[in-house]
């Protein structure tokens, strides 16, 4: 079975580029490889980085400061 795929083409400083190339050398992986997962890191930091603004804001209209806190309203 054949797997669809979009090309993106990339620009980057050439410097990158060769870090790019060389790492994916030494990883014996594409460099389609690395930049797809070097997105799914950026994108699981950045999903995780809303999950903290929003346990913060709800910490802090809870007035939740402390582990007893939590263990207080949770029960």
């Amino acid at each position: 079975m054949q797997t669809q795929r979009a090309i993106i083409n990339v620009s980057m400083p050439p410097a990158m580029a060769k870090r790019v190339t060389k790492l994916a050398k030494e990883e014996n992986r594409t460099k389609s490889e690395l930049l797809r997962e070097a997105f799914r890191s950026y994108e699981f930091k950045r999903d995780w980085a809303k999950i903290r603004v929003w346990g913060k804001e709800t910490a802090r209209k809870m007035n939740i400061k402390t582990y007893d806190d939590v263990e207080r309203i949770a029960g």
